[in-house]
């Protein structure tokens, strides 16, 4: 699959985070529509109220909706916004982690329970105890799961230090160490955090933490783990300069030497994103505004190939704007 594929040309899904489950590939986007939100950069716009799981037996095959799996409403600490979420299996369970605003306007990462991978989900009655912020992935590692999370901006990390909640937006000087994603381990029961969360630090080659003022390579949201040859793979979006990047590590905690850029950008202001292996191919999972010509705020997830070279570093994806733009030049 050299060319991206669009998933659900029917409906605007986004943010997908796909895995291999029973021989499957299950997918967990977000679900945009027309909120009526004014876009802002707090992302008020996204006022998502459901999550819907897809299913693929063949990468060019067809696309199953399995429906609505679990809702705002559902939730009973829930206020408003359901963003990205991720699912991960153990025990013979499926749990998945999801952002929400609490009542008092505040991001929480909460967790709900499924028998099947395509749900439904039903929610825990409380949020995780200490968890903040937007953007959980989770990554099994030796039988133990890990969840690495956090977004600025709307997804208000600025808010928060030594996993403190300030109040108020903190950010740091343009030459001062980067804000940083969190990583945590899970409990054994996935329902709680066995320790505090840590930072995930982004090193250059000379083994510098990047700068928050180096926003072409710094995270800023949309934390992914893959493992590769032995080697731990730290992908997130960069934000506001609309790359997906990645670092490598030699353990789930890092720190992690900043590599280079997996995606250019795409049409639409955000980028998010996952990678999987299936059936002996690696892909990266994403998305885009061409379908809803350039919204912003409507998204639709697609699919495309991912190759690496012989050293493991990954080959370059160029995104949508990038081609858009050579359209529009006539190269």
């Amino acid at each position: 699959m050299k060319e991206p594929r669009y998933l659900v040309p029917n409906d605007y899904m986004a943010d997908p985070s796909a895995h291999v489950f029973e021989g499957k590939l299950y997918i967990y986007p977000s679900h945009d529509w027309e909120s009526g939100v004014p876009e802002n950069d707090n992302g008020d716009h996204f006022d998502m109220k459901d999550y819907h799981v897809f299913s693929m037996e063949d990468i060019h095959g067809e696309v199953t909706d399995h429906g609505k799996v679990l809702e705002v409403k559902d939730i009973p600490w829930g206020g408003r916004q359901l963003w990205d979420s991720d699912v991960a299996f153990k025990n013979g369970k499926y749990y998945m982690y999801f952002p929400l605003k609490d009542k008092d306007d505040v991001f929480r990462l909460g967790v709900a329970i499924s028998d099947k991978p395509y749900g439904p989900f039903k929610a825990e009655l409380q949020p995780i105890k200490g968890s903040y912020s937007i953007d959980p992935c989770l990554f099994e590692d030796d039988g133990g799961h890990y969840m690495y999370f956090g977004g600025i901006w709307g997804g208000q990390l600025q808010c928060y230090r030594d996993n403190k909640y300030l109040g108020k937006e903190s950010f740091p000087s343009d030459s001062e160490p980067a804000i940083c994603a969190k990583v945590v381990k899970m409990t054994d029961d996935m329902l709680d955090f066995a320790e505090e969360p840590k930072d995930l630090v982004i090193v250059d080659q000379n083994g510098n933490p990047l700068l928050q003022g180096d926003t072409d390579r710094r995270f800023f949201e949309a934390s992914w783990m893959h493992k590769f040859n032995g080697k731990y793979y730290f992908s997130y979006s960069t934000g506001d300069t609309h790359r997906v990047c990645y670092a490598i590590g030699d353990n789930p905690y890092g720190p992690f030497v900043y590599q280079g850029v997996i995606l250019t950008p795409v049409i639409g202001w955000t980028t998010h994103h996952s990678i999987v292996e299936f059936k002996g191919k690696w892909y990266l999972f994403h998305h885009d505004s061409v379908p809803s010509g350039g919204k912003t705020w409507l998204r639709s997830m697609k699919v495309i190939e991912l190759e690496y070279d012989g050293d493991g570093s990954i080959k370059t994806i160029i995104g949508t704007r990038e081609l858009d733009h050579a359209l529009v030049e006539g190269e």
